[in-house]
């Protein structure tokens, strides 16, 4: 089956299309990459959603318009990956859409919202696609997060000792396969959420991140805000858990810096914030054994960010999710094609230990194409392993 993944992070600066040839042999998940391709959110599109998300106040015509017009960019997307991706040839696409609110209250999870109707993707595509993925998770007594936990797992099986798998996005997650007990994935806490708050913030909107860690580079961390932000009780809850930017966004910022006297220079905030990222995700791989990191993510291209993690973890190697075959600024993308291809075929998403759901639950809704809907047969038992290679051809 020829999948297309899409999918925009916390971070919504664009939609990352990823294609795939997959098929299901025996307990084996083989998957060839056939590209991927990043595009960029209309600048109207992005506006909307940053003042949109939470702390802001919305009304129904706001998020009735960001439904449409995600929807439409996912559409856009979409078409550009089955044209220069896929030669005009797929079968199915899978949409993560654009998560507006994770609401969690004392740990538990009780709804998530992702908008980008699907309808507008089906049209332009005619082909099916499986959308809305969190949901059943949370249904279920899951948190809905991270979903990357399935894939992570299936591609970790085989690697020696604990290998961990943590994806930098606008939150920061890791799945942990050690010898003997259940995988388990969690949201660390932030990775770009704060950063790309503080340097909004304090370029007035000029920039949207810190490009190659620049800033950060040119400050220093200052001990004192670093110890008010890991006071947060957050990073002391036991996994699974998740977060989010309704959580770790401008004001809550804006707070930790109203505790430290005298107050940052802009410099030494970004410096500070990415050292709180490398320790979080040291402290929570240190706590789980891990032996050695898997990293993806558009963290990866921070170089500061990289080298602070190695040293928070100097006995762990770090290594790029391209060298096992998922390259990083696609993995996610690809992650949900696989989830869309579960889903397709009758087998659960979900891992349990990952989310804490009561059970595996198939994930998803599906929207029908322009042909009438035909399911592939239901396969016998989901996947161990994922292989990936260019040898394969669906």
């Amino acid at each position: 089956m020829r999948v297309i993944g899409l999918m925009s992070g916390t971070s919504y600066d664009a939609i990352e299309a990823a294609a795939a040839d997959l098929a299901l042999d025996g307990d084996v998940l083989h998957l060839h990459p056939l590209g991927h391709l990043s595009a960029p959110y209309p600048d109207a599109v992005r506006d909307l959603i940053a003042a949109t998300l939470p702390p802001a106040t919305t009304t129904t015509r706001a998020v009735c318009t960001l439904d449409t017009r995600i929807g439409q960019a996912f559409a856009a997307a979409a078409e550009r990956a089955l044209h220069d991706l896929c030669d005009g040839r797929a079968d199915l696409v899978v949409s993560h859409g654009q998560t507006m609110h994770h609401w969690v209250e004392d740990g538990a999870v009780h709804g998530t919202l992702q908008l980008g109707q699907p309808a507008w993707i089906a049209e332009a595509t005619g082909l099916p696609v499986v959308s809305d993925l969190r949901s059943r998770d949370v249904a279920a007594g899951g948190q809905g997060a991270p979903l990357v936990g399935m894939t992570d797992t299936l591609l970790l099986r085989g690697l020696p000792g604990t290998p961990a798998a943590l994806n930098l996005g606008g939150i920061a997650n890791i799945t942990v396969l050690a010898p003997g007990t259940d995988p388990l994935a969690f949201d660390t806490g932030p990775a770009n959420a704060l950063l790309d708050a503080a340097v909004r913030h304090f370029t007035g909107g000029a920039h949207a991140y810190d490009t190659d860690g620049r800033g950060a580079a040119a400050g220093r961390t200052r001990p004192e805000l670093l110890r008010v932000l890991l006071a947060d009780p957050y990073y002391r809850r036991p996994a699974p858990k998740t977060t989010g930017k309704e959580y770790f966004h401008l004001p809550y910022l804006q707070r930790a810096l109203e505790a430290v006297l005298p107050a940052p220079r802009p410099d030494d905030v970004l410096a500070t914030l990415t050292r709180l990222t490398a320790v979080t995700v040291a402290d929570a791989c240190r706590a789980h054994g891990a032996t050695q990191l898997v990293v993806s993510g558009g963290g990866v291209r921070n170089p500061v960010l990289m080298r602070m993690i190695a040293e928070e973890l100097p006995d762990v190697p770090l290594r790029p999710s391209h060298e096992l075959g998922l390259p990083s600024d696609a993995k996610e993308a690809l992650a949900f094609a696989i989830l869309g291809f579960l889903t397709m075929h009758g087998l659960p998403g979900t891992l349990p230990s990952g989310t804490g759901a009561r059970r595996a639950t198939l994930l998803g809704t599906v929207t029908p194409g322009r042909s009438p809907l035909r399911l592939p047969e239901p396969a016998g038992h989901p996947p161990r392993v994922l292989r990936i290679g260019p040898r394969f051809r669906a």
